[in-house]
């Protein structure tokens, strides 16, 4: 069964614009006459199918949105959305509706797993006004049914929501919270340090039963701000000692710690977006690039925890947009980013790979000239990106179609459409369905799929 899935996007991860996508992009009129040049060069050297695509179907507009609970998933044939009221499953060729999954009474959907495990995902649900975040449910996608559910310590309003759950190796892993993890400023200031304990702050459960597994030696004075899991291992960004960050590995049979790495230290009591953590197998972080302009690095890490790649978000490539979550992708031991290079006054927009074993570039391609990256989406051998063509073009997009392992162009078609219908819906992940390419929005009064084909 075919998986895919987007990165759930909470509190300290929210979307942002580029700033060339925002203020830079009134400056591109004045760039007309070189950007013209560089578009005659680029496609000089890239192989054109030519054609168009067209909407073959999109679901109603969305009338409210929250921060919390957002994510969408491709199971066979099955395109499932997650937000705060709801999830809901539709057919992926035709849009029908097949099941919705209301949580009960008066509870949110406040999180859910980064990623699925064969036809189910883990979601964290409660009454987000007093209890918090207090049950951790195990969903099946293929009916609408939740397979069992468990109790979960939640925390207040001020714990984040992101990377909460996580499902892996036959397990469902969660994360519980304390409200002494939350710690006043002047209690720090004072001199008066308050025990912060993460003992009992990692648990798993069989993901078939629910039957508890194991509750994680997590170090002293640590506690977990993030979870993922993988076949092998389980890795949560932890928090110690209010100063430093560390990333740790567990074994997923009975939760004893196998390694932790140093991440760096930390300004803030409670997680604030500066650190990422995108992969269980291989151990994947983004640690700084939270927003626009801010320096940062994308971790590897091997057995034992041993650094065996970083990657800048400035480099010779360009600048990564580490700050927008659909465009990084991390699949089949590499890295997947699109960033965007100044040569003068013309921007150009490209994909880059990266060996996750060493860290080394293994390709990088122009996929756009003045225009600006909306997404990509690496499936079955081929990188899908989406792409403006810039103000030239009316804001209409532009569909490209690399090989994975050498970035050679397979396709280039001229959308023909503004997917991002002018920044009011821009997309924050894509899909790709055999000969469909949908378009995943959050947010309200935007569609939240978009479901094109080429013609």
């Amino acid at each position: 069964m075919t998986t895919r899935t987007t990165a759930d996007i909470g509190p300290g991860r929210e979307r942002r614009s580029s700033g060339r996508q925002g203020a830079g992009r009134r400056l591109r009129p004045l760039l007309a006459a070189v950007t013209a040049l560089l578009t005659v060069g680029l496609a000089a050297g890239c192989s054109d199918s030519g054609g168009s695509l067209r909407v073959v179907w999109e679901a109603p507009v969305d009338s409210g949105a929250m921060k919390y609970g957002n994510g969408a998933w491709l199971v066979g044939d099955t395109l499932v959305r997650s937000r705060y009221d709801a999830v809901t499953a539709v057919d992926a060729r035709t849009g029908k509706g097949r099941w919705e999954y209301a949580a009960p009474g008066r509870e949110h959907v406040c999180a859910v797993s980064r990623r699925t495990a064969g036809s189910v995902v883990l979601i964290a649900r409660g009454n987000m006004a007093d209890a918090g975040c207090s049950t951790v449910a195990v969903l099946d996608l293929t009916t609408g049914r939740e397979r069992w559910h468990t109790p979960r310590t939640p925390g207040d309003m001020t714990e984040t929501f992101t990377d909460m759950v996580a499902v892996g190796g036959g397990i469902a892993v969660l994360r519980d919270a304390d409200d002494m993890w939350v710690i006043d400023d002047d209690l720090w200031t004072s001199g008066t340090r308050p025990v912060v304990s993460g003992s009992k702050a990692l648990r798993a459960f069989d993901l078939r039963t629910g039957a508890p597994r194991w509750t994680a030696a997590v170090p002293k004075d640590c506690v977990p701000e993030q979870v993922a899991a993988g076949e092998r291992q389980v890795v949560a960004v932890l928090a110690c000692d209010r100063t430093e960050l560390r990333l740790a590995a567990f074994d997923p049979a009975d939760g004893g710690q196998r390694w932790t790495a140093p991440l760096g230290g930390r300004t803030t009591p409670v997680p604030d977006g500066q650190v990422a953590l995108l992969s269980a197998e291989p151990a994947v972080v983004r640690t700084g690039g939270a927003t626009e302009g801010q320096p940062g690095a994308f971790l590897a890490f091997g057995q034992e925890g041993k650094p065996v790649g970083r990657i800048a978000t400035t480099g010779g490539y360009g600048t990564v947009q580490a700050h927008t979550p659909s465009l990084v992708a991390v699949t089949d031991g590499r890295l997947y980013l699109g960033v965007e290079s100044r040569r003068r006054e013309a921007y150009r927009d490209r994909v880059v790979a990266f060996d996750l074993t060493s860290g080394s570039q293994v390709w990088l391609r122009d996929v756009a000239v003045a225009g600006g990256l909306r997404a990509l989406d690496v499936t079955g051998g081929r990188v899908t990106v989406l792409a403006d063509r810039g103000t030239r073009h009316d804001g209409l997009d532009q569909l490209r179609v690399l090989d994975a392992a050498t970035g050679d162009e397979k396709e280039d078609t001229d959308a023909g459409v503004d997917v991002d219908q002018a920044q009011q819906d821009e997309p924050t992940a894509l899909l790709v369905y055999q000969d469909l390419v949908i378009a995943v929005r959050q947010g309200a009064g935007v569609h939240p799929f978009s479901a094109y084909t080429r013609e």
